[in-house]
């Protein structure tokens, strides 16, 4: 009988922070969609926009001096298609999560050929005015996978 109480216990407890860890996915995947969307209609002030005002953005060239022409070289190179995904979410505090993933972007060149790249990504969101925006984003080619030895 005692069990069962303890395992009650333990349940109750344990709802609240699986409501709120589910809650903040819920929210900070609302910037990921709206960062595909940004990203699919080739607007890339619209991406930017989903940043704080003293965002950081990093890459594998180093610090990002402006986001928004980064992106604009990348949709003049051809990418038209991005595709997010969130492996992880941590909540820092009722303000600040880090988030990790990896994205793929594909398009094809001026001359018809294929383009395809793959990133994994770390990310510190922050909420401000009651919004969640991107207030650091690394993001680094995604290595090929290993060969396994012979």
């Amino acid at each position: 009988m005692q069990i069962s109480y303890i395992l009650g216990f333990l349940l109750a407890l344990s709802l609240p922070a699986a409501a709120a860890d589910q809650n903040l996915k819920q929210e900070i995947g609302k910037v990921a969609a709206a960062y595909e969307q940004n990203f699919s209609k080739k607007d890339a002030a619209g991406i930017t926009s989903l940043y704080t005002k003293n965002h950081l953005r990093v890459n594998d060239g180093g610090v990002v001096a402006d986001n928004t022409k980064l992106y604009e070289g990348v949709f003049k190179i051809g990418f038209d298609h991005l595709e997010i995904k969130t492996t992880e979410i941590q909540p820092l505090s009722d303000d600040m999560a880090l988030s990790t993933g990896e994205s793929r972007i594909t398009g094809k060149s001026g001359k018809g050929d294929p383009l395809d790249a793959t990133f994994i990504w770390t990310a510190l969101d922050v909420r401000e005015n009651g919004q969640w925006k991107i207030r650091m984003l690394m993001t680094l080619p995604k290595p090929p996978p290993q060969q396994a030895a012979k």
